[in-house]
């Protein structure tokens, strides 16, 4: 693997670049690499690498990266200045690994703590996204597009709320979040802005107010979960709008 994208973790000219790419290819193979019995690749025509890569930098840690003696060698005093490539090369290292499924991995000295947070970071990503992982159990702290009217209308009147009427002017909101939060959520979703809301309900209960709020909610929202539910009895058409969409998108970019 000509590794060229770890190479631009610090300015390379492009021209150079692709030189040392190619002379690195061609010293492999002069000294006795058979392409046709051992894969080849310059890296960064395998973007496999780079995605896999980023699904790393979001399971590793900052604390992990900045311990890294390599890090600290090559930034030195002015990490400030230094690229995020550089502070993030580890993750990509572990990609380049670990998307082959490799079992050796032929490195120097210098290159030892890298390996051994591949593993941490192997480890780490097999715990989150295991089959034991846990799904956020604050389910009902918001409303999902996929809720039923029935389970809208049970999450707004069990959502959290204050003894006091509703006040009439903004500035009653202040220090009262629950209510800021509902009133909110009904200037949302019945294009209003939050004085006219206040305007209309000032002076109500909360008992009066949460259910205009529940069928507010369900006359806007439990027509896309139906629609939702529809879409998802057919994932094939999914599936086939993504990959159109993919093929388009990859044209541009």
């Amino acid at each position: 693997c000509m590794v060229d994208l770890h190479a631009i973790t610090v300015w390379q000219d492009p021209a150079d670049l692709k030189k040392s790419t190619r002379e690195l290819c061609a010293g492999f193979i002069a000294s006795g690499i058979d392409p046709e019995k051992s894969i080849l690749i310059n890296q960064s025509q395998v973007p496999e690498h780079a995605q896999l890569a980023w699904v790393f930098n979001c399971v590793a840690r900052m604390g992990w990266m900045g311990r890294m003696t390599q890090w600290k060698d090559k930034a030195g005093k002015n990490a400030e200045a230094a690229s995020l490539g550089l502070f993030a090369y580890p993750a990509l290292m572990a990609a380049d690994i670990l998307i082959y499924h490799a079992t050796h991995v032929p490195v120097g000295e210098d290159q030892k703590q890298h390996l051994e947070l591949t593993r941490d970071i192997a480890a780490k990503f097999n715990h989150d996204y295991g089959v034991d992982s846990k799904s956020d159990p604050s389910n009902a702290s918001r409303i999902n597009l996929t809720d039923d009217a029935d389970t809208i209308a049970k999450k707004i009147r069990k959502a959290k709320t204050d003894a006091d009427a509703l006040p009439s002017e903004v500035d009653g909101l202040k220090d009262r979040p629950e209510a800021r939060n509902l009133v909110n959520i009904f200037a949302a979703l019945n294009d209003q802005t939050v004085e006219q809301v206040l305007a209309d309900v000032g002076g109500q209960q909360f008992g009066t107010f949460k259910p205009k709020l529940a069928e507010l909610a369900v006359a806007k929202m439990a027509p896309i979960s139906t629609r939702m539910a529809e879409l998802m009895a057919d994932e094939a058409e999914i599936d086939r709008i993504l990959a159109h969409g993919a093929t388009q998108a990859r044209e541009i970019t």
